[in-house]
């Protein structure tokens, strides 16, 4: 070194640099995580309802039939069901982070997919992915909005997930119903805006507060398994009873609503079927709201006594046929749906821990597609011998007497505690620490520290 410059000796050892400090990525604030995972749900669910408006414009361009779409949609499924028992509990083990990450990821893909689709093949591959996509996300999503609820209010994670549900699919539905009115490829629209908020949203949840630890007990393994612990189980079992028809009313009008509008009650505005659509989910989230103010238990014996009103409703209306009373069936059906859904989760999230909440909403969404989907299916099956009038008619009979079994459950249990007056119980056992701990070791802006 040239001396009178102001340098150091040369020596021979080089004094060493301090390490930088490492940059901790900005992380939203806990209300801003929960505002961001209910518009998460909400897209989430508008892409699930997005293509089923769009069905009878793919049977015309290329000539399949309603046994195809049924097929179609019970991929959707079939995909979701797969993630939901091997990837959806991931988010318990490895964090909220990363498995909401890929899946919102994984959905950007199958919208791709979608705006590129050319035929059935391309139809199918993109349904498939996005059942996977929803089935590795709606756990974590639910999970997350009740680590995220604010400590006054227990119980509005479960309502977000179930409003948030109901008025994606009502959003999708209605906005996809009307696209396919004004423009000749609603498709092309739709799918390339919902492609880019996904990758939005992926951006957005990778800066939220982690609020689950690394596992103690290794790696998490990719084996197909439904388990609810025991401390849980008893909430559960009480649930499915109103799960199942809520979600059976859900299948009817996702997969063949749009068909019996067209073919049975004669309607020839091509919206119709997606605005009865959008009629019965924006009703199930006026009910998931309205449920929030009862018991569980007065929750869902409102909701079963709606649903099975409303399928007679839609029995009625088969049978005159009258696409006024099919709206009105719809708009009671789905307020049903709302008040059975946001009392079964609520009931079953009192009853979970950071540690398991994923895993328990898994079991659930099981049981709510399972539902969704069998009955669908088996209704495309039979439809092209059957005809659609008299298969829409048992599937609104299937309907009504599962709502009617719910009903009776619902009248003989003594679930429930009054909803905003007692918090939500959350053990606290060694596998659940973030359950109690997130609240006092905050960041300034009130978010828990990032857990590395």
């Amino acid at each position: 070194m040239l001396p009178g410059r102001g340098d150091a000796p040369a020596t021979g050892h080089q004094r060493p640099r301090p390490p930088r400090p490492r940059r901790t990525p900005r992380r939203l604030s806990r209300r801003a995580a929960f505002g961001m995972l209910t518009l998460a749900t909400v897209v989430l669910m508008a892409t699930a309802s997005a293509p089923s408006p769009i069905y009878p414009l793919y049977r015309e361009r290329w000539d399949f039939s309603v046994t195809m779409v049924t097929v179609v949609f019970a991929v959707y499924v079939a995909g979701l069901l797969g993630a939901l028992l091997t990837l959806g509990p991931l988010s318990d083990r490895l964090g909220r982070r990363p498995v909401l990450l890929a899946a919102l990821l994984l959905a950007a893909a199958s919208t791709a997919v979608f705006r590129t689709a050319g035929g059935v093949p391309s139809l199918v591959v993109a349904r498939a992915v996005q059942g996977v996509a929803t089935g590795t996300a709606v756990p974590g999503l639910a999970a997350g909005l009740v680590d995220f609820s604010p400590a006054r209010r227990p119980h509005a994670g479960t309502t977000a997930t179930a409003v948030g549900t109901s008025v994606g699919l009502a959003a999708g539905a209605a906005v996809v119903g009307l696209l396919v009115q004004s423009v000749a490829r609603p498709d092309t629209y739709v799918f390339s805006v919902l492609t880019c908020v996904f990758l939005l949203l992926a951006v957005a949840v990778w800066h939220i507060p982690e609020t689950v630890g690394p596992p103690a007990d290794g790696p998490a393994r990719l084996r197909p398994r439904v388990s609810v612990p025991p401390g849980s189980r008893h909430r559960f079992l009480a649930a499915v009873p109103a799960l199942v028809a809520g979600w059976s009313v859900t299948g009817l009008f996702l997969a063949l609503t749009p068909s019996v509008v067209a073919g049975v009650l004669h309607v020839t505005w091509g919206a119709a079927g997606g605005l009865d659509i959008a009629a019965l989910f924006l009703a199930g989230g006026l009910g998931g709201m309205w449920s929030a103010r009862h018991t569980v238990r007065r929750a869902t014996l409102l909701g079963a006594a709606a649903l099975t009103l409303g399928s007679a409703g839609l029995a009625v209306a088969i049978a005159l046929p009258s696409p006024v009373a099919y709206a009105c069936g719809a708009v009671v059906a789905g307020s049903g749906v709302g008040l059975t859904y946001n009392g079964s989760l609520r009931a079953i999230g009192e009853v979970t821990t950071a540690r398991t909440r994923s895993e328990v909403f898994c079991a659930v969404y099981v049981v709510s597609y399972a539902a969704l989907s069998l009955p669908a299916l088996g209704a495309g099956m039979v439809a092209p011998v059957w005809g659609l009038r008299t298969t829409g008619f048992l599937y609104v009979a299937f309907v009504g007497s599962v709502s009617l079994l719910a009903l009776v459950h619902a009248a003989r249990s003594r679930t429930g505690t009054p909803a905003g007056r007692a918090p939500i119980r959350r053990p606290r056992d060694a596998d659940a620490p973030t359950a109690c701990a997130h609240r006092s070791l905050t960041s300034g802006d009130g978010s828990p520290p990032d857990k590395r």
